[in-house]
């Protein structure tokens, strides 16, 4: 059975679409998408010219199931994907919010990342 895409979501693919349109992750410059669930979140730096997952973190790995898609969560999840960012000698990034508002959790990880010298 298909599941029609409510208002908000369709709001919310609209703005992915307009968005990806200019944002791209090379080599240098990767992309950190972040997508979130009800109750997860999930974090990946992606090379689009590989089409490759450099790094990820997401709150259904072993040493974070207790995190929920809260403000709190994402700053640490931001602290871990910027470190493992640090880790693979990777400074700069495009960050892709996918399409969700600027605020609470988003806003919430990409500052996380930032203050572990993540550029973006």
């Amino acid at each position: 059975m298909l599941r029609k895409m409510t208002d908000k979501q369709r709001k919310r693919l609209h703005r992915k679409v307009h968005i990806r349109k200019s944002i791209y992750g090379t080599a240098e410059r990767p992309r950190m998408s972040v997508y979130k669930s009800g109750r997860n979140l999930y974090v990946q730096v992606i090379n689009d010219d590989e089409g490759r997952t450099l790094a990820s973190v997401s709150t259904l790995e072993k040493e974070f199931i207790d995190l929920r898609a809260n403000v709190a969560s994402a700053e640490k999840l931001g602290e871990v994907i910027g470190q493992r960012l640090k880790d693979k000698n990777i400074t700069k990034i495009v960050f892709d919010r996918n399409g969700y508002l600027y605020h609470g959790v988003v806003k919430a990880l990409a500052d996380a990342t930032r203050k572990t010298g993540i550029e973006f």
